[in-house]
């Protein structure tokens, strides 16, 4: 049975933050907010937290998980960010974005793509994951909450807990948010695309 944690979005309870964080550290599995939906994260350390992410969505082995930072000093010992990216990315964040790019050569395998060996980036503007990821000091491992056969992602705290309190260890509710995931930009390669259109304003592409 999962716990529930009632956090204030704008400002989150001090003592709630560090007892979510030790469930972060003890290979907890949790629900929690984010400013487009909620989403799923584990200590990025935890292979049998990120299997079972997999098992709630039913990914396989090619679905590129994202690094959940508080900065992007947090990533960059994770990714290769040059400079017009690192400009881009600057200007987009904190915000509802999600970055795909080249990972750096010492990242384990099972934090990248198998093949193209790229990782998804995330620094979001929601005051409780900011939080959490500064108590922690890490980044996190995190999937937007879309269940297997839904096009859109979870954004209501009490129905997350109804549905996963037997699959999560944590349900941080922060009231209800957007169900559209973050937007996603792939940009491993020399352009950057488009590959799903979310929260994020993609109007500084027009």
């Amino acid at each position: 049975m999962a716990q529930y944690f009632q956090i204030h979005p704008q400002n989150p309870q001090k003592r709630l933050i560090s007892q979510a964080v030790e469930i972060f550290r003890a290979g907890g599995l949790v629900a929690y907010p984010t400013d487009s939906s909620y989403a799923l994260g584990c200590h990025l350390d935890d292979k049998k937290a990120v299997d079972r992410i997999r098992r709630i969505r039913k990914l396989d082995r090619h679905h590129n998980f994202t690094l959940m930072a508080s900065e992007l000093k947090q990533v960059a010992q994770f990714a290769k960010i040059d400079n017009e990216q690192y400009r881009l990315i600057k200007s987009l964040t904190p915000g509802a974005f999600t970055f795909i790019l080249n990972a750096k050569r010492l990242v384990p395998n099972r934090l990248v793509h198998p093949k193209r060996r790229t990782i998804g980036i995330r620094i979001p503007d929601h005051c409780v994951i900011q939080d959490l990821l500064t108590e922690l000091g890490e980044p996190i491992m995190s999937s937007s909450l879309i269940l297997p056969g839904e096009l859109l992602a979870m954004g209501d705290p009490e129905l997350i807990r109804e549905t996963l309190e037997h699959d999560v260890d944590l349900v941080i509710d922060a009231g209800v948010v957007s169900n559209q995931p973050s937007t996603v930009i792939d940009w491993h390669e020399d352009n950057l695309r488009v590959v799903r259109e979310g929260a994020g304003d993609i109007g500084f592409l027009r």
